[in-house]
């Protein structure tokens, strides 16, 4: 019976951390087989050193503690600011790096991004969105280091889950979970 009170305290604080819409719009695997699978995200924080190894989804939910910390490590470096990650966007990631390289360390350049950070980014440089999927915690810039960049640009392609965007030069690849397109 603790088990379940802590279960159900915990999926309470998830809620509100990301709102019951946010769980509800998840797209959570479909397959049984699938669904029931852990699915576990390896993180390292390319701007505070942060590292994460987490079991986001178990047993076909989410795990609300990892949510909480997934959401702390992805939080906007510049002012510490923390939102809800889209968890669309945890199974894309998934989804992408079990293509790639599975188990392997993702390194994060850029999850959550406040609104001043962004119009700093876009100020500087013509290539940042201003109404960018950061804005809202449904776009991450990732990059696996010893992984070539353009198989994890092409695993992302694959996976159809939104946006990719293919930065060769500043060494990374950009997921969200808006609507599909690419550059």
């Amino acid at each position: 019976m603790n088990q379940r009170r802590s279960f159900l305290k915990s999926s309470a604080l998830l809620a509100s951390v990301l709102g019951v819409p946010a769980l509800a719009r998840a797209s959570a695997p479909t397959d049984t087989a699938d669904a029931a699978r852990e699915r576990t995200l390896r993180m390292y924080n390319t701007h505070t050193g942060e590292s994460l190894r987490s079991v986001f989804w178990a047993d076909g939910n989410f795990v609300p503690d990892a949510m909480n910390d997934i959401n702390k490590l992805l939080r906007d470096h510049r002012n510490n600011q923390i939102a809800a990650i889209d968890p669309k966007l945890l199974f894309l990631l998934d989804q992408v790096s079990s293509q790639v390289a599975s188990g392997s360390v993702l390194h994060i350049i850029s999850g959550y991004r406040s609104a001043e950070s962004n119009q700093l980014l876009a100020n500087k440089s013509n290539g940042v969105a201003r109404h960018s999927m950061h804005l809202e915690g449904k776009a991450i810039d990732v990059r696996i280091p010893g992984r070539d960049l353009a198989s994890l640009h092409k695993a992302a392609l694959r996976a159809g889950g939104g946006g990719v965007g293919y930065y060769p030069d500043s060494q990374f690849v950009h997921l969200d979970t808006g609507r599909m397109r690419n550059w």
